[in-house]
């Protein structure tokens, strides 16, 4: 059985290319960072979900984005609400290099673990306008990936999965519900009230709603 990194945030995206991962045999090392996020609720949920896929390991690393500021998701500027989801200009929530810093990361415990396949749950088609959720991103990563590690250099490769990229939310919801998943125990809101319960309003939180309506299944976390 191969071994795989798995980047976990809580998000239904993260859970459900995981669960892919497992799906496809491999046994799965998750990676949640602590980057500064206003709210610990989908640290939580990650570690719920990480339990419920049975992983070999759950690593949470700490790297504060929030020292450089520069996103409404690191600071207490206000979070957006009720844009078009059509909108194609990065909003606020957009954390600058997260993606690279959290692929950094999961390149090094790979390394260290002697793994070459890296899963993430990005999405080019509901990305919300965020430059590090595109294919030619990923791309990229690859080619530096090998550039910058001594496996690298020493003839070997590394592999960044993300078998959501070209996904709707609707498709992902359906093999998540197709492969078991409970999206109950996920967090999707950028901006939950104080007892963690999703403001419904975010970006995030009407992507998601759109999915389930669109999947035509009920969101469980509603009812909870």
């Amino acid at each position: 059985m191969a071994d795989a990194v798995v980047l976990l945030s809580g998000g239904l995206d993260s859970y459900t290319a995981a669960a892919i991962a497992r799906a496809e045999g491999y046994r799965l090392f998750a990676l949640t960072v602590r980057y500064g996020q206003r709210h610990v609720r989908e640290l939580e949920a990650a570690r719920a979900v990480a339990v419920s896929l049975g992983v070999a390991r759950h690593l949470e690393v700490d790297v504060d984005l929030s020292a450089f500021g520069g996103s409404s998701l690191t600071s207490d500027a206000p979070v957006p609400k009720d844009r078009p989801l059509d909108r194609t200009e990065i909003p606020s929530t957009y954390v600058p290099a997260r993606n690279t810093v959290f692929l950094a990361l999961a390149l090094a415990w790979a390394e260290t673990l002697g793994a070459e396949d890296i899963f993430i749950g990005v999405n080019a088609l509901d990305y919300s306008g965020y430059p590090d959720c595109r294919p030619e991103f990923l791309g990229a990563f690859e080619r530096l990936a090998a550039l910058a590690t001594a496996r690298g250099v020493s003839g070997g490769a590394f592999h960044v999965h993300a078998p959501l990229l070209r996904m709707t939310k609707a498709e992902i919801i359906q093999k998540g519900v197709a492969l078991g998943l409970d999206y109950g125990l996920t967090h999707s809101c950028y901006d939950p009230d104080p007892g963690g319960r999703p403001c419904g309003r975010c970006d995030s939180c009407r992507l998601r709603a759109l999915g389930f309506a669109q999947a035509g299944v009920a969101d469980p976390l509603l009812g909870r």
